[in-house]
């Protein structure tokens, strides 16, 4: 991504977004440490501190060995296993163990407790109650029509929406791991790869939180709201509906899910330093040994900081939940500028370097305004409330898109020319490897930008607008409709689920034959397969073969053999049929 900015825009903004592009790495890395300590120290007993100390190491070890490669295989297999946990986990939730009409009862009946009930509910053996009704998920929900679960009207549902919307814009356009990911498979795999890939990764928020999660408010368990927000909502209802088993399977589920992306963001904070600081700034000729080099020492150093890091947050009292809803408000003034970067030819350098910073102070002022108004004083508490976090999330966004498109229209107008891009690309040892024809064809590559463009405006459209919008006419969800919610979650996540590991194996299935074939011959000892002979058909025979003309020949033999001077060869235009 940086690369891109500085090969159009020059140094100036290349430093900008090298410093959004790190806080992006540093931000989904914190949250990966902070909700995964936090669940191992819940399902395990370990210590957090030393949980976010050892969990960065099964990241560092096949990272730095492996590279981008590494980060490919291993993520096709931690997300298969991912979505084999969450099939387990929606069939026992939903078929096994309840239903959708058991749950719904649940639920209905979970916010039909008065505050006395709620207090009997939550109490000592000795009848003392510790109930809190911002702590405990026990009656009305307050911001939700009719105080229910059952609805998709919910001021709170809308707030953590649009922060939900505006971090994950800002983690796609500024995480690096994003852009490698895209660069390194062909233009017509990225396209309809990612649109794939992110349909499939709404099974985890949908279907997950479907069953998980509102099971964990339907059988009214003990979890607090911050323990809830520390990510400990799967761990809890898997541990009461399967015992170890269950710890078990979430355990490796979470495992998973931090190794896959921990290495994704371990190798996108690497190049950043290896290509855009160390060869841009320090060794302009470097090889490519020498990147590698780079690249592996900083894996093992930024692990063990953001161990320190995640550690240092939770010391200041800063959870998942906290850190996610507060990234939008850090990342989200970068999202504007680049869109435009790739696809306005008018787009201002200096307008977009503008706009993100502006945009970027904006949005922290706004934030630190609200919580205060809010809360009447400055702390985590009152910077976390929804309405603190979705104001500058949305001043961040906003502002930096009206900035740029405002300086770039009225104070400089610039008309780019996007074959000087590629121009200014520089390859390490100019190595061209991958790059085949369909890499570089400006009609595929148009073709391709139409067939995402037109396909990510419409799933938006949907996901975004339509759905929520069409949920809204039925208030509180009969049980029929709950009924077909559920459906709808189950269908989604099987289906994900059948795409992610069945679908690469598909692609992939004349490589993977190979193989095999490769690795039989070798442990077996069997001959690699000759060629099979052409056969001739009617049409090649000698007979109607059209005849082939050659140049006379003379033929003679060595001169000591004879005895005799061979005879001068002269030219000659004579031929004969064949």
């Amino acid at each position: 991504m940086c690369e891109i900015v500085n090969a159009r825009w020059g140094r100036t903004a290349h430093k900008t977004f090298l410093f959004f592009g790190f806080c992006a790495n540093i931000i989904v890395t914190s949250m990966l440490l902070l909700g995964g300590a936090a669940t191992v120290e819940a399902l395990t007993g370990m210590d957090y501190r030393l949980a976010s100390f050892f969990i960065p190491w099964g990241v560092i070890l096949y990272t730095s060995a492996g590279g981008l490669k590494a980060t490919f295989l291993a993520s096709y297999i931690h997300t298969t296993v991912i979505f084999f946990v969450l099939m387990i986990m929606i069939f026992i939730v939903y078929i096994k163990v309840y239903s959708a009409d058991s749950i719904y009862r649940f639920l209905d009946q979970t916010v039909s407790y008065s505050t006395e009930e709620c207090e009997d509910i939550y109490s000592h053996a000795n009848g003392t109650t510790f109930f809190d009704a911002d702590t405990y998920a026990c009656g009305p929900v307050p911001g939700n029509y009719e105080g229910s679960y059952l609805t998709m009207i919910s001021s709170g549902g809308l707030m953590f929406g649009i922060v939900n919307i505006v971090g994950n814009f800002g983690t796609v356009f500024l995480d690096q791991s994003y852009w490698q990911s895209a660069i390194a498979a062909r233009p017509s795999s990225a396209a309809k790869g990612y649109l794939l890939g992110g349909i499939a990764w709404f099974a985890i928020p949908f279907s997950l939180a479907t069953s998980l999660g509102l099971s964990s408010t339907a059988l009214m368990l003990p979890l607090t709201a911050s323990e809830a927000g520390s990510g400990l909502v799967p761990p809890a209802v898997a541990t009461h509906l399967l015992g170890e088993a269950g710890s078990v399977l979430i355990l490796i589920m979470l495992f998973m899910a931090i190794v896959s992306t921990g290495s994704a963001e371990s190798i996108a904070v690497s190049s950043l330093i290896a290509y855009d600081i160390y060869r841009e700034y320090c060794n302009p000729n470097a090889t490519g040994k020498q990147i590698l080099f780079v690249s592996r020492i900083i894996i093992v150093v930024f692990g063990l900081l953001m161990g320190a890091f995640s550690l240092a947050l939770y010391e200041m009292g800063l959870n998942l939940g906290w850190v996610y809803c507060f990234m939008g408000t850090v990342i989200g003034s970068g999202v504007a500028p680049l869109w435009n970067m790739m696809t306005w030819k008018k787009a201002s350098g200096t307008g977009a370097v503008i706009a993100t910073w502006v945009g970027f102070i904006l949005a922290v002022a706004s934030w630190i305004i609200v919580g205060w108004v809010m809360g009447g004083e400055l702390n985590v508490e009152t910077l976390g409330q929804s309405e603190a976090q979705v104001t500058g999330n949305i001043v961040a966004l906003c502002s930096s898109a009206l900035i740029h498109y405002v300086y770039s229209v009225c104070f400089d107008n610039v008309d780019y020319d996007f074959a000087e891009l590629d121009k200014k690309i520089r390859l390490v040892e100019d190595d061209r490897s991958g790059l085949g024809e369909a890499e570089q064809d400006p009609v595929l590559l148009a073709q391709s930008y139409r067939w995402i463009t037109v396909r990510g405006y419409v799933l938006t459209l949907v996901l975004a607008i339509l759905w929520p919008c069409l949920s809204i006419p039925a208030g509180v969800f009969s049980e029929a409709y709950f009924a077909f919610w559920v459906m709808i979650s189950i269908v989604w996540g099987f289906g994900a689920a059948g795409v992610i590991a069945l679908l690469p194996l598909f692609e992939s299935k004349e490589e993977i034959g190979a193989i095999f074939k490769g690795m039989r011959r070798k442990i077996g000892g069997v001959p690699a397969e000759a060629e099979p002979a052409k056969e001739l058909s009617d049409d090649d025979t000698p007979d109607t073969a059209p005849p082939v003309k050659v140049a006379k020949m003379t033929t003679f033999v060595d001169e000591e053999d004879s005895g005799e001077t061979p005879p001068a060869v002269e030219d000659s235009d004579e031929e004969v049929e064949c």
